[in-house]
């Protein structure tokens, strides 16, 4: 690990046009020293050599290529190759503004005691136009990323600057293909581990009309990873020892609800039934609610399956 320097790893799928502003993003920080570590995983266009090319102009800039293993495992390739003590995983569709490191290594180095700094971020809209107020919750100061990470994802992905020693002990990435994200920065939360929050823009996520894994519906293999993550985000919290009561366990409760009905219409009769039962252990006191005792009483009659494909309809109608 060298210190000071700061690693920027990019997963990359064939965004080869992104992948040039995301890298130039990064090379225009008022911040050094830095390196770059582009993860190809496994693009089928121009995008190797884009990297390649990017790589040969820059030295700070490395080049490594895969099979295509999902952006969670992309990026543990990046983070094993990294020699930075801070880490900024950055996808390949959002850019950094150029004070991003000045200003976030600025705030860890003047509170040791925290482990992730984090500030506003802009999302840019598919028609170009950039919102006025920051994305998710980094226009809110938290102390801890628990137990507001429960409720969502309190930023995106170009947002947190991370210790090189936190994500060290948080381990590898998850091999899903969605909400990989969500669940690591969940386990890093169940170490307490202490935010520091910058007061200016330093970063910006672009929703555009690309291929995003969101957009794809009730896909079996996308929702058997949202399951397994779903799962262990749960269990994150309680090793941070959020009570069943608190609102924010409360709303992740209906969240593994929903998507235990999700999973039935998507045929996965298994997860939808271990969400079921962590839905209502999640609920506490109101495990024993009507609600979950007529969803059993469907599920055994009807199977987990055709219940959850009643009961996603029946979401829908609502309204």
């Amino acid at each position: 690990m060298q210190s000071g320097l700061v690693t920027t790893i990019i997963p990359v799928f064939n965004r080869a046009a992104m992948l040039r502003e995301a890298v130039a993003s990064v090379l225009a920080q008022t911040y050094r020293p830095i390196e770059i570590v582009v993860v190809d995983d496994g693009s089928t266009d121009d995008t190797p050599r884009v990297a390649d090319a990017l790589a040969a102009e820059h030295p700070e800039i490395r080049v490594i290529h895969q099979t295509n293993r999902g952006v969670g495992l992309a990026r543990e390739t990046g983070r094993l190759a990294a020699s930075g003590e801070f880490i900024q995983y950055l996808d390949s569709d959002d850019i950094l503004y150029p004070r991003k490191f000045e200003l976030q290594v600025a705030a860890l180095q003047a509170r040791p005691e925290c482990g992730v700094a984090y500030g506003w971020t802009r999302g840019r809209t598919r028609n170009g136009s950039l919102g006025e107020a920051p994305e998710r919750g980094t226009g809110v100061v938290f102390e801890t990323m628990f137990p507001a990470m429960l409720q969502s994802r309190i930023w995106q992905t170009v947002t947190p600057l991370y210790r090189r020693a936190l994500v060290d002990g948080a381990g590898s990435w998850m091999p899903f293909i969605n909400e990989e994200d969500w669940e690591y920065d969940a386990r890093i939360a169940a170490f307490g581990v202490r935010l520091t929050h910058v007061a200016e823009w330093i970063g910006e996520y672009r929703h555009h009309e690309g291929e995003r894994l969101s957009r794809r519906g009730y896909v079996p293999r996308i929702m058997r990873d949202r399951a397994q993550a779903h799962a262990l985000i749960y269990q994150h919290a309680l090793r941070a020892g959020i009570d069943a009561e608190a609102p924010e366990m409360r709303h992740y409760a209906r969240e593994l609800f929903l998507l235990a009905r999700q999973c039935g219409a998507a045929g996965l009769a298994e997860e939808s039934r271990m969400l079921f039962e962590l839905a209502r252990e999640a609920s506490g006191s109101r495990r024993h609610s009507l609600q979950f005792l007529a969803y059993r009483a469907a599920a055994a009659l009807l199977g987990w399956n055709l219940t959850g494909r009643l009961a996603c309809i029946s979401d829908r109608l609502r309204w």
